[in-house]
C-alpha cells in the first residue's frame, strides 16, 4: 500500500508541474493586449502557486499543515481554472486551453479529495 501512495503522490506532483509548464507555454501564444496581460499575470500567479503549495505540503510538519497547504493549492487551482475558462471564452484558437481546463478540473477533484480526507473537521 505504501508504494501505491508514493506513486500517487509523485504522479500528482508531476501532473501539477506539467500543468504549470503548459500554462506558461500557452500564455506565450496569447495575443498582446491589456486584457491578456492581466489574465496572463493572474493565471501564472495562480497556476505556479498551485504547484508550489503542493510541493510545500510534501514537507509539512503536521497533518494540519499538510491539509492547509493542499487547501491553498486547491484554491489556487480553482482560480487557475477560472482564468483558463475566461481565455477560452475570448479566444478563437483554444483547443489547448480546453485540454488545460479539463486537466485543471481533474486536478481540483484530486486535491479536493485529499483535502477532505486530511483536513480537521470541527
Amino acid at each position: 500500500m505504501e508504494d501505491l501512495q508514493q506513486y500517487s503522490k509523485n504522479d500528482l506532483q508531476d501532473r501539477l508541474f506539467n500543468f504549470v509548464v503548459n500554462v506558461i507555454i500557452q500564455i506565450r501564444n496569447l495575443p498582446n493586449g491589456v486584457e491578456y496581460n492581466v489574465i496572463s499575470y493572474q493565471l501564472i500567479k495562480a497556476a505556479t502557486s498551485t504547484g508550489a503549495n503542493y510541493e510545500e505540503a510534501q514537507g509539512a510538519v503536521s497533518k494540519a499543515d499538510f491539509a492547509n497547504k493542499v487547501g491553498i493549492a486547491l484554491k489556487e487551482m480553482r482560480e487557475s481554472n477560472y482564468w483558463i475558462r475566461l481565455v477560452i471564452a475570448i479566444t478563437e484558437k483554444n483547443d489547448e486551453w480546453k485540454k488545460m481546463r479539463q486537466e485543471s478540473a481533474e486536478l481540483m477533484k484530486i486535491m479536493g479529495s485529499i483535502y477532505s480526507k486530511t483536513s480537521v473537521k470541527r
